[in-house]
């Protein structure tokens, strides 16, 4: 059996970091938070996920410059699902290359099948 996925979720709300990560944790993946992009960004140096979902919207560093940020930088590059209430969810998720989007407020099924779908693990 193959170890489950390491997800990274990157939102400025604490309710929905709390929530998502729960979830994800009780369905096995390891699972670690940030509040914004610079945060994440260091977390990735320490602990490199397999998938990202990712807010688009928040302080300090937003998600469109986490992604150009992510991005530039050397190495392999986990997928990205954009998390966001924008009315827009799909073009966004295009503008940054991500694989895909969930859109808020989302039912933890719908979020747990698009983190199910995209988030193999490597081979070692």
């Amino acid at each position: 059996m193959t170890d489950k996925a390491r997800i990274l979720v990157v939102d400025d709300d604490p309710a929905i970091l709390d929530f998502v990560a729960l979830a994800l944790t009780d369905e096995g993946y390891e699972v670690k938070t940030a509040a914004d992009g610079h945060t994440a960004l260091e977390i990735i140096d320490r602990w490199p996920p397999d998938l990202i979902l990712l807010d688009m919207r928040m302080p300090i560093m937003d998600g469109w410059e986490f992604a150009k940020a992510y991005a530039e930088r050397p190495g392999r590059h986990a997928p990205i699902v954009v998390l966001t209430a924008a009315q827009d969810a799909a073009a966004l998720a295009r503008e940054i290359q991500a694989v895909g989007y969930v859109a808020k407020p989302f039912a933890i099924d719908d979020l747990l099948a698009v983190v199910d779908r995209h988030s193999q693990r490597p081979p070692a």
